[in-house]
């Protein structure tokens, strides 16, 4: 009499909840590349799209402060080509900034989605498992939101660059011909639009683009503040339909839903001030130049 033996199976694979390890160090690996070229790239990019860069910081800030006394001499609408070099320089600049941070944001969504439904089938995991899982979607969640800042300020300096390049200026220690302008410009500007007599089309164009440049932040601000209401909006909901006795996700759904609404509570401050600054931007144009701003 034969006995048969049983085939042997290879144990599967273990079904203990937790992160796709290759999606996420492919994630992780993409975030780490993307942050080193927000960092990198966006001047020598700038620079060959623009025909040619700028010596570092300090090399800049000479051309541009050279180029603003010329421009604020002309009496003219127009940027002179020294200044409109270091505009359009400024806005790519920016616009290879924000693409960037804009991938990157979207990679860290994606991260942070995969550690948020780790974490919400982590009920059954030890608590320094659920303690790692809660780090790591903190800290992508903390880096999404720096992303999220720096798209929205870069959006900002890409359309409207000769704002953005006035904090450039050394506002703080002006000396000769510029020191004199900034004089001038701060005269006009208490002024305005009533100081006597015509205004010099430069102030004119200062405020239109500073209005410009808050509008853009207040408009970017208001549909970041909605995105994150609606999103909490989401969490509630699924909260309330999740049945009491899976605390687990109860308890994460109702923590992402506090956290949303208090993100769409910052950001929609921030909209109604850049709303306000936008409808009357000279008085904050002023202070910007006297230092207080």
């Amino acid at each position: 009499m034969s006995t048969t033996t049983p085939p042997t199976t290879r144990p599967g694979p273990s079904r203990t909840p937790g992160v796709p390890v290759r999606a996420a160090t492919v994630l992780t690996a993409l975030a780490m590349a993307l942050g080193t070229a927000f960092v990198l790239a966006p001047g020598p990019v700038a620079g060959s799209l623009s025909g040619g860069g700028y010596d570092g910081r300090r090399g800049l800030e000479d051309h541009l402060s050279a180029s603003f006394v010329d421009y604020w001499a002309a009496g003219e609408r127009g940027f002179p080509p020294g200044l409109r070099d270091v505009v359009d320089y400024w806005s790519r600049y920016h616009l290879v900034k924000a693409v960037v941070a804009a991938v990157l944001l979207a990679v860290l969504i994606a991260l942070g989605v995969l550690l948020r439904k780790a974490y919400l089938r982590a009920g059954g995991l030890t608590a320094g498992r659920r303690a790692a899982l809660a780090s790591a979607g903190a800290a992508v969640a903390a880096f999404a939101l720096f992303s999220l800042a720096m798209v929205m300020a870069n959006v900002q300096g890409a359309v409207a660059p000769f704002s953005s390049l006035l904090s450039m200026l050394p506002l703080h220690a002006p000396h000769g011909e510029l020191a004199g302008t900034l004089d001038e410009i701060g005269r006009q500007l208490g002024g305005y639009p009533d100081a006597g007599g015509a205004t010099p089309p430069p102030v004119e164009v200062m405020v239109g683009d500073f209005g410009r440049y808050h509008a853009v932040l207040a408009v970017a601000a208001t549909a970041a503040a909605l995105t994150a209401a609606a999103m909490s909006a989401v969490s509630w909901r699924r909260f309330a339909a999740t049945v009491p006795s899976d605390r687990w996700t109860r308890r994460v759904l109702r923590s992402s839903g506090l956290l949303r609404a208090l993100l769409a509570a910052a950001v929609a401050v921030i909209a109604v001030a850049n709303t306000a600054t936008a409808a009357d931007p000279a008085p904050a144009l002023l202070a910007f130049f006297e230092g207080g701003w």
